[in-house]
Protein backbone atom coordinates (compact mmCIF):
# COMPACT_ATOMS: atom_id res chain seq x y z
CA UNK A 1 0.00 0.00 0.00
CA UNK A 2 1.34 3.54 -0.81
CA UNK A 3 0.44 6.31 0.82
CA UNK A 4 1.25 9.77 -0.32
CA UNK A 5 1.60 13.04 2.35
CA UNK A 6 1.21 16.36 0.43
CA UNK A 7 2.20 19.70 2.44
CA UNK A 8 2.99 23.29 1.50
CA UNK A 9 0.13 24.28 0.73
CA UNK A 10 -1.39 28.12 2.43
CA UNK A 11 -2.97 31.93 1.47
CA UNK A 12 -0.79 33.97 -0.82
CA UNK A 13 -1.13 37.28 -2.32
CA UNK A 14 -1.50 37.06 -6.10
CA UNK A 15 2.58 37.11 -7.84
CA UNK A 16 3.68 35.30 -4.58
CA UNK A 17 5.03 31.51 -5.01
CA UNK A 18 4.50 28.66 -3.04
CA UNK A 19 6.14 25.09 -3.00
CA UNK A 20 4.03 22.21 -2.24
CA UNK A 21 5.86 18.69 -1.68
CA UNK A 22 4.37 15.47 -1.80
CA UNK A 23 6.50 12.10 0.31
CA UNK A 24 5.55 8.80 -0.42
CA UNK A 25 5.51 5.65 1.32
CA UNK A 26 6.73 2.49 -0.06
CA UNK A 27 9.43 1.12 -2.67
CA UNK A 28 7.60 2.07 -6.28
CA UNK A 29 8.56 5.74 -6.65
CA UNK A 30 11.39 5.45 -8.22
CA UNK A 31 9.37 4.04 -11.10
CA UNK A 32 6.11 5.32 -11.00
CA UNK A 33 5.10 8.49 -12.76
CA UNK A 34 3.72 11.14 -10.18
CA UNK A 35 1.31 13.70 -11.10
CA UNK A 36 -0.23 17.05 -9.64
CA UNK A 37 -4.04 17.99 -9.53
CA UNK A 38 -6.16 20.21 -8.46
CA UNK A 39 -10.08 20.68 -7.87
CA UNK A 40 -11.14 24.33 -7.43
CA UNK A 41 -14.57 24.60 -5.60
CA UNK A 42 -17.72 23.68 -8.42
CA UNK A 43 -15.06 22.15 -10.48
CA UNK A 44 -13.73 19.30 -11.85
CA UNK A 45 -10.54 18.02 -11.12
CA UNK A 46 -7.88 18.69 -13.54
CA UNK A 47 -4.47 17.77 -14.32
CA UNK A 48 -1.65 20.03 -13.14
CA UNK A 49 1.29 18.80 -13.89
CA UNK A 50 3.11 15.10 -14.32
CA UNK A 51 6.70 13.90 -14.56
CA UNK A 52 7.33 10.02 -15.40
CA UNK A 53 10.44 8.07 -14.11
CA UNK A 54 12.25 9.18 -16.60
CA UNK A 55 12.21 12.81 -15.92
CA UNK A 56 9.64 13.67 -18.77
CA UNK A 57 7.25 16.90 -17.76
CA UNK A 58 4.10 17.79 -18.76
CA UNK A 59 2.39 20.88 -17.82
CA UNK A 60 -1.31 22.21 -18.35
CA UNK A 61 -1.12 24.87 -20.68
CA UNK A 62 -2.67 27.26 -17.74
CA UNK A 63 0.27 26.68 -15.32
CA UNK A 64 3.42 26.77 -18.45
CA UNK A 65 5.92 28.89 -17.72
CA UNK A 66 4.53 29.52 -14.00
CA UNK A 67 4.52 26.10 -12.12
CA UNK A 68 7.70 23.48 -11.95
CA UNK A 69 7.50 20.18 -11.34
CA UNK A 70 10.39 17.97 -10.11
CA UNK A 71 11.43 14.26 -8.44
CA UNK A 72 13.89 13.67 -5.62
CA UNK A 73 13.78 9.89 -6.17
CA UNK A 74 16.22 9.18 -2.97
CA UNK A 75 13.54 11.37 -0.92
CA UNK A 76 10.74 9.81 -2.66
CA UNK A 77 9.39 13.17 -3.01
CA UNK A 78 7.86 15.08 -5.99
CA UNK A 79 7.08 18.97 -5.64
CA UNK A 80 5.44 21.65 -7.12
CA UNK A 81 6.96 25.17 -7.39
CA UNK A 82 4.37 27.62 -8.08
CA UNK A 83 5.68 31.07 -9.04
CA UNK A 84 3.59 33.75 -10.69
CA UNK A 85 0.06 32.41 -8.64
CA UNK A 86 -3.13 33.91 -10.36
CA UNK A 87 -6.31 33.82 -7.93
CA UNK A 88 -7.87 31.64 -10.54
CA UNK A 89 -4.48 29.13 -9.22
CA UNK A 90 -6.71 28.74 -5.90
CA UNK A 91 -8.13 24.80 -5.29
CA UNK A 92 -7.34 21.56 -3.53
CA UNK A 93 -3.79 20.02 -5.22
CA UNK A 94 -3.93 16.83 -4.79
CA UNK A 95 -0.55 14.24 -5.54
CA UNK A 96 -1.18 11.03 -7.37
CA UNK A 97 1.54 8.36 -8.22
CA UNK A 98 0.48 6.05 -11.11
CA UNK A 99 2.51 2.90 -11.73
CA UNK A 100 1.68 -0.88 -13.15
CA UNK A 101 -1.92 0.78 -14.30
CA UNK A 102 -3.01 1.42 -10.44
CA UNK A 103 -2.99 4.83 -8.92
CA UNK A 104 -2.43 6.48 -5.37
CA UNK A 105 -3.78 9.80 -4.59
CA UNK A 106 -2.79 12.44 -1.71
CA UNK A 107 -5.28 13.51 0.69
CA UNK A 108 -5.01 17.17 -1.01
CA UNK A 109 -3.19 20.53 0.54
CA UNK A 110 -5.46 23.36 -0.13
CA UNK A 111 -3.81 26.49 -1.95
CA UNK A 112 -5.47 29.73 -1.76
CA UNK A 113 -4.45 32.80 -3.89
CA UNK A 114 -6.23 35.96 -2.39
CA UNK A 115 -5.10 39.64 -1.63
Amino acid sequence: QVQLVESGGGVVQPGGSLRLSCAASGSIFRGATMGWYRQAPGKQRELVAIITSGGVRNYADSVKGRFTISRDNNKNTVYLQMNSLKPEDTAVYYCNLRYLGIQYWGQGTQVTVSS
